[in-house]
């Protein structure tokens, strides 16, 4: 009698995620949403790039872009070309640096720390990486030159984000409440860091650190969009390199391994990231919350979880977002400007309660 055994299924032919190969429906969806973002991206640069105390028409800035690289169009007049390129692209730039930085960072924390609730602004990175930098405007340093700042900033957020990555962690998996509840001490204890910076400081350093505390792209130049550069590239340019890693994580930490997958280095790296990606941002912007949270979250429930969108889509969902915030912190209220770190809290905090409430329900907390 001959037994019969089914032989092992070698480890090529293991299934893979559902997220890791979506369906056709899902794939479309994604590619879709990438389409429209691009162009409405295209568009809003074109608005705030025109729109101010002197407007300059859209054709008139597509003509001028057109000529600057040398496909056509024409030469604006000298104030408006000194307004266009001097005063508007920069900050146009910025914008979208900024926000591809936080959207990717956000994505990143929520497929680390497995859940929807993460983003580096809830959870005290970004405020710890703005008291990195307003204490060294207070103190004074000036150890590396122009990149003191940043290189405060990438400090503090890297220690925020690892004592907020220790203390949410139970029984081998994030808690959610946990996560919640660490950011809010980070925050708090981030918030005493820069009242007693501000008290140490004198009358210029002030006008510099309430800058960092609300957020804004005001001080936009070209150096500055050559400095947060190198960071926010490097970190956008190695995020989306995790993805498959991510959509594993997905399944659990037991199945991540047993798949290949060294958990805690993806971990470690992947913070790392954050750090990197949240301290180019808050360098130069101060402190903008909310972006990370929402505009991965949308497009995780438009277009589902896999991280091959995910993650580049919210860098792209995250340019577009703060690239429009932008143009209505300068437009709603002129001749005044709202500071942009406001608007978007305004605009956040409500949809992170309604988030908190959706996920709490769906565990049986809330009804």
């Amino acid at each position: 009698m001959t037994s019969t055994t089914t032989p092992a299924t070698p480890a090529t032919d293991r299934p893979e995620p559902p997220a890791d190969r979506p369906a056709p429906t899902r794939r479309r969806r994604a590619t879709v949403l990438t389409a429209v973002m691009a162009v409405a991206l295209l568009v809003v640069c074109v608005l705030s790039a025109g729109i101010g105390a002197y407007d300059i028409p859209a054709g008139d800035v597509i003509g001028s872009a057109a000529h600057r690289i040398g496909l056509g169009g024409h030469a604006l007049d000298r104030v408006a070309e000194s307004v266009l390129w001097q005063v508007r692209a920069p900050r146009v730039v910025l914008a979208l640096l900024v926000g591809a930085s936080l959207g990717c960072a956000g994505a990143l924390m929520q497929g680390v720390f497995g859940n929807p609730l993460a983003e580096p602004g809830v959870v005290g990175i970004s405020s710890g990486a703005a008291a990195g930098a307003v204490g060294s405007i207070a103190l004074g340093l000036s150890f590396f030159g122009n990149w003191t700042i940043t290189a405060c900033a990438f400090a503090a957020g890297l220690a925020t984000v690892a004592v907020v990555y220790t203390l949410s962690r139970s029984g081998g998996r994030t808690e959610v409440v946990t996560l919640v509840l660490t950011g809010i001490a980070v925050n708090a204890f981030s918030g005493a860091l820069i009242g007693l910076f501000v008290f140490l400081a004198d009358n210029a350093q002030i006008s510099q650190i309430t800058f960092w505390q609300l957020g804004s792209l005001a001080q936009a130049t070209w150096p500055k969009v050559l400095a947060v550069l190198p960071c926010a590239a490097a970190g956008l340019i190695v995020a989306p390199l995790f993805s498959r890693r991510l959509d594993l994580l997905a399944l659990g930490e037991r199945q991540a391994r047993h798949l290949g997958v060294d958990v805690e280095r993806l971990r470690l790296v992947l913070i790392l990231v954050v750090a990197l990606l949240t301290a180019a941002a808050v360098a130069v912007a101060g402190i903008i919350s909310f972006i990370g949270l929402v505009v991965p979250h949308l497009l995780r429930m438009a277009a589902g979880p896999g991280h091959r969108f995910l993650v580049p889509g919210s860098a792209l969902g995250g340019a577009l977002v703060l690239a429009g915030a932008d143009l209505a912190a300068r437009t709603v209220a002129a001749p005044a400007e709202l500071p942009l770190g406001v608007l978007t809290a305004l605009v956040g905090s409500p949809f992170f309660f309604w988030l908190l409430r959706r996920t709490r329900g769906r565990q049986g907390g809330w009804a």
